[in-house]
């Protein structure tokens, strides 16, 4: 096991935990496959060329999905970082954000990412900031969009359609309110009053019950001012560039799912499946499991198992999905981060001994 530097955000980080996530999902997938697959069902999905074609085309949008990201990740900090150091940070990132709970996020771990790709604290933290408001932006704009051209009970049939008691909705709606008041709140802190920001971010702090993380608020309004500083000086076209990529990168992820179900079965309103994976993306965000795991499953098979010819197959979909989404992440990152961990703090931890 490598040992990192307390100070480090990546101290609590262990290989050991790709096991959780892992056992979580297989294991929810194992429980509903034994409770309602039927044999019989398996016996009518064929593997043909159809399924050969659009399984690579699945695979070829997540490269697309990731490319997205490499892209944005260099528009913002203003190519100074290659594309083999732009798809490192990608995979660590992704790695992080699959072993830790969805709602909690890895800002700080992200922001020591890029700073140790050779990118300035200042200009780290303010990529970060500015990835995560575009990624929310994404959500906040697309989501009533939808709304206003697809009938709101097409999204929430399952569960009690549109009523205040289909949890569902109520995730969704949850879901959306955080992201959306994130938004406001870091689009103040970085282009209005940063300063101001931090003051109120101490102030609340001070609290008994959260003064023990005061240190790491503190150093979080610092994050903020010095992101405000970089994002505050960047053209219009600047953004336009960095939220088409977002776009680009999001959107890729949804029609994953589309190509995975034409692989084996019709699928009759393609722009109705990729409405409800954003409002499926929105209800994992209050998912308190590492990545989603178990969850998200959970969820992908009961929210898409009506676009499915059979009853039961929906979990064995969502293992698919899963396989081509999230456990690549784990795969990847678990090969790159000790190797990544080794050479960028070898000179620290040979200093110190």
């Amino acid at each position: 096991m490598i040992t990192l530097p307390k100070e480090s955000p990546l101290h609590g980080i262990k290989i050991s935990r790709v096991v959780l996530p892992t056992l979580l999902g297989l294991g929810v997938v194992a429980y509903f496959i034994v409770k309602n697959v039927n044999p019989e069902v398996l016996k009518s999905v064929h593997f043909t060329s159809q399924t050969t074609f659009w399984l690579l085309v699945a695979a070829l949008l997540m490269v697309t999905r990731d490319l997205g990201y490499v892209l944005r990740i260099r528009i913002l900090t203003d190519n100074k970082l290659s594309w083999l150091q732009s798809i490192r940070i990608i995979m660590l990132w992704e790695f992080t954000s699959a072993i830790t709970p969805s709602a909690i996020g890895g800002t700080s771990v992200a922001i020591l990412y890029v700073n140790k790709e050779g990118i300035g604290i200042g200009k780290s933290s303010a990529v970060v900031m500015a990835t995560s408001l575009l990624d929310e932006l994404y959500f906040v704009i697309m989501f009533p969009l939808l709304l206003l051209v697809i009938e709101s009970q097409q999204l929430f049939t399952i569960g009690g359609g549109f009523t205040v008691t289909n949890p569902y909705l109520i995730a969704a709606l949850v879901g959306y309110s955080l992201k959306f008041i994130w938004v406001l709140i870091i689009s103040y802190a970085l282009f209005k009053n940063p300063r101001g920001f931090k003051w109120l971010l101490l102030q609340v702090f001070r609290l008994p019950i959260l003064r023990r993380w005061r240190m790491g608020a503190h150093k979080a309004g610092d994050e903020i001012i010095d992101s405000s500083l970089e994002l505050k000086k960047q053209p219009s076209r600047f953004w336009l560039k960095a939220f088409g990529a977002t776009a680009l990168s999001w959107t890729a992820r949804y029609w994953v799912v589309n190509a995975l179900f034409l692989a084996f079965f019709t699928v009759n309103d393609h722009f109705l499946l990729f409405a409800r994976q954003l409002v499926m993306w929105i209800i994992m965000l209050v998912s308190p499991t590492p990545g989603g795991s178990g969850i998200t499953e959970y969820v992908f098979s009961e929210y898409l198992g009506d676009f499915l010819p059979y009853a039961g197959i929906a979990i064995l979909m969502a293992l698919l999905w899963r396989l081509f989404t999230y456990y690549p992440y784990l795969i990847i990152g678990a090969f790159i981060f000790p190797r990544w961990i080794k050479t960028k703090f070898k000179d620290k931890s040979t200093k110190e001994k």
